[in-house]
């Protein structure tokens, strides 16, 4: 009986020390709605079971209903805003939380294990191809998919609060991702394609090509930069993408600044010493009280 005790203890302990570790988030991911930006919107797929829509919802911390306005995304949207297949079955599904202008765009992949080919940075980059800026968006999904019914339906909920988005990039970004994904298949890995795409738009935004032989230098400069090879048909369909994203109406400084405050948050997060230290800090009591239970249990 002594030894459940001390178990029980254990047990209160660690999760004592997990909840304060993630209290500071907990805080500021609970600041209360924004009058002026609204409520989250959160887009479910529509091929979702019931029991599937539920754990999607806890994954995505939607605790009330109420303080989010939902949506559903469709085979006829996907058709709509990227002319894909009508009969597609939406499973991967978002929150988009507007904030201030400047603060950037932040994306969250909360189940990276069943979203198979999209990775945080390719999001970001096809949704600001798209026109989405300064959000936060949560990514789930319960089983394994591509990722693509999130996208769609981040551009229905936008078209659904009056700030529809220009049909022509949202069609490019999903070509832009799907040219990330093939470049992945054919053997880079996703960090390097989103490091290239993003390169590319930087480069894009200060030289300001005026021909596709202008945009074939940069895609050239790029590669030869970060040391990656392709096939001459990769190639190709780089400066194809990139030749068409220089012939839409799109702000490249904006989107220079939205990629490169992301780069901003991810550096700042690597140089906060006070979160790592309550990290180093965690798991050093863990570890402590994980030796002092099995020290007490046998003596």
């Amino acid at each position: 009986m002594k030894s459940y005790l001390k178990l029980a203890a254990v047990f209160v302990l660690i999760v004592g020390l997990i909840t304060s570790l993630a209290a500071p988030v907990q805080a500021a991911n609970n600041g209360g709605i924004n009058e002026k930006l609204g409520v989250p919107i959160v887009v479910y797929g529509d091929t979702l079971s019931d029991e599937q829509k539920n754990k999607v919802s806890d994954l995505l911390d939607v605790n009330d209903p109420e303080a989010v306005k939902e949506y559903t995304v469709t085979g006829k949207d996907i058709a709509k805003y990227i002319d894909g297949d009508p009969n597609s079955r939406m499973f991967s599904s978002a929150k988009i939380t507007r904030q201030e202008k400047g603060e950037g765009l932040s994306i969250n992949i909360v189940t990276p294990e069943n979203i198979t080919q999209v990775t945080n940075e390719m999001y970001a980059n096809a949704l600001l191809t798209a026109g989405v800026e300064d959000a936060t968006v949560d990514v789930a999904s319960p089983v394994k998919v591509s990722g693509h019914s999130a996208l769609t339906g981040i551009y229905k909920a936008y078209d659904a609060e009056g700030q529809p988005l220009d049909k022509e990039r949202m069609q490019l970004a999903d070509e832009e991702l799907g040219v990330a994904t093939d470049l992945t298949k054919d053997g880079l890995s996703q960090e390097k394609v989103s490091e290239l795409l993003t390169e590319i738009k930087k480069a894009i935004a200060d030289q300001n090509p005026a021909t596709k032989e202008d945009v074939e230098k940069i895609v050239q400069e790029q590669l030869d930069k970060l040391g990656i090879s392709l096939s001459e048909e990769d190639r190709q369909m780089l400066i194809d993408l990139f030749n068409k994203m220089k012939d839409l109406n799109i702000n490249f400084d904006e989107v220079k600044n939205q990629l490169d405050n992301i780069a901003s948050k991810v550096q700042d997060l690597v140089n906060d010493e006070g979160f790592w230290n309550k990290v180093e800090n965690f798991f050093k009591k863990f570890t402590n009280l994980i030796g002092n239970f099995f020290e007490g249990l046998f003596n």
